[in-house]
């Protein structure tokens, strides 16, 4: 299927928008944004429109976009499910700079605090989860409704660790079904900063260097980011 630009989706395309990590260099874990991609169904879905055209004479290409703020790989502010909650511009940079750890999940339905007793999580460790996702839900325009989530027990556990900031990669730390908000009201109100809509498919288990800056939107209860992780030079 292509997109109402004539441009051919990259998921449908198979090209591989990610890094070979054995390089060394920086693997981006992001997925790319475009009109018609898998959205969460009640919310806006994507449009890419090109409003100005070198090819039609005009001066210069410019695109208008129209999509919401938790698209594709993006992350949620304590004010995405807290009333009184900060936007993501309040978030501190550290929180998502740094050093950050992938774990790989083996459970295919959600995760639990079993598996995840046996990482020896440390408090304010940056943690990225690799399940059944990312080589599953991203090859699809369709959302896929059994994806791999963080179950409310396995929030709390990670609550009480005291986690920094945590990934996962589909477009919600919670499931669709099960413990949607109640995990996401357990993260939040811990201060753990989320991040949704990874593609980990091109990354090991193991610790990384990490940065993803989301946009700096005022007030905003999420925000598209743009997500790298490289192995560390040491």
């Amino acid at each position: 299927m292509n997109n109402s630009n004539g441009w051919k989706s990259p998921l449908q395309s198979g090209i591989s928008q990610l890094s070979d990590e054995s390089s060394g260099a920086w693997i981006d874990i992001s997925v790319p944004i475009y009109t018609g991609m898998v959205h969460w169904p009640d919310n806006p879905p994507v449009r890419i429109e090109r409003m100005q055209d070198l090819s039609r004479g005009d001066a210069a290409n410019v695109s208008k976009l129209e999509l919401g703020a938790h698209t594709g790989t993006h992350m949620d502010a304590p004010r995405h499910f807290l009333k009184e909650g900060a936007g993501l511009d309040e978030m501190p940079l550290d929180a998502t700079i740094g050093q950050a750890r992938v774990i790989n999940i083996d459970h295919p339905q959600a995760i639990l605090p079993a598996e995840l007793e046996r990482h020896n999580l440390q408090a304010r460790e940056r943690v990225l989860f690799r399940t059944h996702n990312s080589e599953r839900c991203w090859k699809t325009d369709q959302f896929v409704e059994d994806f791999v989530y963080i179950s409310a027990a396995a929030a709390q556990f990670l609550a009480e660790k005291q986690v920094r900031t945590v990934g996962i990669d589909y477009l919600s730390v919670g499931g669709y079904v099960y413990d949607g908000v109640e995990t996401h009201q357990i993260l939040l109100s811990a201060g753990v900063w989320l991040i949704e809509g990874l593609n980990l498919s091109a990354v090991k288990p193991g610790t990384y260097e990490f940065i993803c800056l989301p946009l700096r939107i005022l007030g905003a209860d999420g925000a598209p980011a743009r997500a790298i992780l490289r192995p560390p030079r040491y």
